[in-house]
């Protein structure tokens, strides 16, 4: 059995209400029946007049396993309070991940890419989670994609931490997953995988296992995740986001004292034995009431942020004696996973008394 494990490669809320789990599957329901209903043309596409152009340039070209092989893909949310303290979205709306859409490919396609520019699709699903464009640029990508089985989409996760699963199936022309799922809420983050190959040479990778980081789409200004709407004009490329980049406190995922961010989310891709298409994957144990996916995180201590220094107040005392003045200052992060303390709010020091006669 081969197996493969990466860090990473793979890897702001709205004035208006989010979209419910419920409703997000449903649009994404329609979308893919839309998607399904192009079948024979697609199928045209792909085996007659592409078929000589569509052969795949790259890394890919090399795979000589056998055509088809089908994949069970496990998406596994671990943003907790936990791993991540500061500013987490406890309500309007609380923490959770949008659908997943993605596509099995070739070399000659690219849904997204580090350090280029976000499609207008990529743009709309990062900032609103909507698929529509998205769906239609895979669809002009013609015979770039191996099919409609080259497209797959997963359930949205109501909550940060929790698991949804689906199936997706490569081919030997086209072994390349690519996927995204939108980080909720958020001004335009996402993370996802970019063109992981399934195949080495000869044969398919049995399980790969990948830990997936935050990405900014580039294409909105926010810092936090209830930023509002501040499109961000002229367009940047598709940044990781680090603990310490966008290097600015205010950024919900700036922490100075860490070398790295734990993973925010992790994804599973196990290839199915023919005797087991078509059923669930077998140690996919998700709660029959939540999503909720009890799992040992290390904790990311956040350390306690005040303000600047108040003015001093005026000086308070008897005339001919010495007096006593105050200033003050505030809480703008509270302290959490054993991180630094608050220091003391208030200073006084002595001081001559005024206006005495």
């Amino acid at each position: 059995m081969s197996r493969a494990k990466t860090n990473s490669a793979a890897s702001k809320s709205r004035c208006s209400p989010p979209t419910s789990a419920p409703e997000e599957i449903f649009r994404m329901e329609n979308l893919m029946f839309v998607y399904h209903s192009c079948k024979v043309i697609w199928t045209l596409l792909v085996t007659i007049p592409g078929y000589a152009s569509s052969l795949p340039v790259g890394d890919d070209s090399i795979c000589t396993a056998e055509e088809l092989a089908k994949y069970s893909i496990i998406f596994t949310g671990k943003w907790s309070q936990t791993a991540f303290p500061k500013q987490y979205p406890l309500y309007r709306p609380p923490a959770q991940w949008s659908s997943m859409l993605g596509v099995t490919h070739s070399s000659d396609y690219s849904m997204w890419k580090k350090n280029e520019y976000a499609s207008n699709g990529v743009r709309d699903f990062a900032e609103k989670g909507e698929a529509w464009v998205l769906m239609k640029e895979i669809e002009e990508a013609g015979e770039k994609i191996q099919s409609v089985h080259g497209i797959f989409s997963a359930a949205a996760i109501s909550s940060g931490t929790g698991q949804t699963s689906t199936e997706l199936e490569v081919h030997s022309r086209h072994p390349l997953v690519s996927f995204v799922v939108r980080i909720v809420p958020s001004p335009d983050w996402f993370v996802g995988i970019d063109s992981l190959n399934l195949c080495e040479g000869d044969h398919w990778m049995e399980e790969v296992s990948v830990d997936l980081f935050p990405y900014d789409a580039g294409t909105d200004s926010g810092f936090t995740f209830s930023s509002p709407n501040f499109a961000t004009i002229p367009q940047e490329t598709v940044t990781e986001i680090t603990c310490s980049s966008p290097s600015h406190p205010a950024n919900s995922f700036y922490y100075p004292k860490l070398k790295i961010l734990p993973p925010i989310a992790h994804v599973t891709m196990v290839k199915l034995k023919k005797n087991q298409l078509g059923l669930p994957v077998p140690y996919l144990n998700l709660p029959a009431k939540s999503n909720e996916v009890i799992d040992s995180v290390s904790e990311t201590p956040l350390d306690c942020e005040v303000s600047q220094w108040s003015s001093w107040g005026l000086c308070r005392g008897l005339c001919r004696e010495t007096g006593t003045k105050i200033r003050t200052r505030f809480v703008l992060l509270h302290p959490a996973n054993n991180g630094m303390p608050c220091p003391n709010l208030d200073e006084e020091t002595g001081c001559e008394p005024e206006n005495c006669v």
